[in-house]
């Protein structure tokens, strides 16, 4: 055989071993989504895990490739094995109130749970699903591992009647291969819908206008979801204003008076049930400027503030790509990163493995730290809440701010990797 013939047969052979390798997404799951809901409970030492309940519902509409495969770290990591071969089949990360809230002084004194959900495609085999939890140290605290049986007569099929009304604002490219994302209406009544959508117009075009959101905008579906609450509005604790809303949100999370959450995941995805989505940006009709953003779960943002573009964009780095807050508290520190480790957050560093962010990206002569009128690209001192320890690649950022008008070169490079790595095989 010619040197020619030889590298065809060498190249047949590659192509066979990695078709073989490969994994294929209808190998493993039909086209359903499988929710899985929890409980997390505990105290500011304890943790525990405990399964709720499952649902199934029409669709899949997260990834179809790189299955097993990790794009962010998170606080937290689901992985989904065949229970046949003990083959890891499909894989996500994510972050949870409640994780945040054990870093409080209340977790110090009492034990709370809180709801979480999962979605995974539906398994056509039989499966064992382990959650795991990690601290700020990057290690794990918690894990639990359970089987799933897809024929589980328990398993409740939900979304194929009575579907929330839902409009879809924008078809992507190929809707096979998308990042699908739902607005969701929060404190909207039915006689308010207009406005709804408008605002989640404006929002989708505040995202669309921040590279690289900007030029990988036809890899997105965009759907409102019109889910109409009794009362206008949202609770406000420390006002004494409680409302009657679809999804129970208010400001006050965790006392604190701008933190705008919902602690209801369960009526969220009750009311996304049947529409294809994956991220999740809620718009809540306040002028009481808050919000909040937690990797996979959701993103919360005022819609009737004037700062809500920069903030409901500034909400999707947290949710979608899982970037970190770079401002740092003049007033007090906040533990949340050990200076001794690296950050999983990949637009900032503590130095302790500072390789595996943006050093390649420095000039050699680069300041440590980067002073100020610096300007270029560098390691600037005040990121994660603590204003020594933790680094920033950039004097500012949409990360940092709400008046920067865009994301800082680092925090492209990482949303721009997660966009392909959802939607290029």
């Amino acid at each position: 055989m010619g040197k020619w013939g030889k590298l065809t047969l060498l190249l047949l052979v590659s192509l066979v071993c990695a078709d073989v390798f490969a994994q294929k997404f209808e190998d493993y799951f039909e086209d359903r989504t499988l929710r899985i809901d929890y409980t997390f409970s505990g105290d500011a030492t304890h943790q525990v895990i405990a399964l709720d309940q499952l649902s199934s519902s029409p669709g899949w509409h997260g990834k179809r490739h790189r299955l097993s495969e990790l794009p962010v770290e998170g606080n937290g990591q689901i992985s989904v094995r065949s229970h046949l071969t003990g083959e890891v089949i499909y894989k996500n990360s994510f972050s949870t109130l409640f994780q945040e809230w054990q870093s409080y002084p209340e977790a110090t004194q009492m034990w709370r749970s809180f709801e979480n959900v999962f979605l995974i495609p539906m398994p056509r085999d039989t499966i064992d699903v382990t959650v795991s939890l990690f601290n700020n140290r990057r290690e794990v605290t918690s894990t639990m591992t359970h089987r799933i049986v897809p024929n589980d007569i328990l398993i409740r099929r939900i979304g194929e009647k009575d579907v929330t009304p839902y409009s879809v604002v924008q078809e992507a490219e190929n809707d096979s291969c998308c990042i699908s994302v739902a607005f969701v209406a929060e404190g909207y009544q039915e006689s308010e819908m207009d406005m709804f959508l408008d605002d989640t117009n404006t929002a989708m075009e505040a995202i669309f206008a921040h590279e690289p959101f900007k030029s990988k905008r036809n890899r997105f579906r965009i759907v409102a979801v019109q889910s109409p609450s009794k009362d206008s509005g949202t609770s406000e604790p420390s006002k004494g204003i409680w409302k009657n809303t679809a999804l129970h949100s208010h400001f006050d999370t965790f006392y604190s008076q701008r933190y705008l959450t919902t602690l209801h995941l369960k009526d969220l995805h009750d009311l996304l049930a049947g529409i294809p989505y994956e991220h999740i940006i809620v718009l809540v009709n306040t002028e009481h400027y808050g919000g909040g953003g937690i990797l996979n779960s959701y993103n919360l943002a005022m819609s009737r503030h004037p700062k809500f573009r920069p903030v409901v964009v500034h909400e999707f780095g947290h949710s979608f790509a899982g970037l970190a807050d770079e401002y740092a508290y003049e007033t007090e520190d906040i533990p949340m990163y050990p200076h001794d480790v690296e950050p999983w957050e990949p637009n900032i560093t503590t130095l302790a493995d500072f390789s595996k962010k943006w050093q390649s990206m420095l000039d050699k002569n680069t300041p440590i730290p980067t002073p100020p009128g610096y300007g270029k690209i560098g390691i600037y001192e005040g990121a994660g809440y603590n204003l020594k320890g933790v680094y920033r690649a950039l004097p500012d950022c949409r990360m940092r701010t709400n008046e920067h008008p865009e994301f800082c070169v680092v925090c492209q490079k990482a949303i721009s990797e997660l966009i392909d790595f959802y939607t290029q095989p």
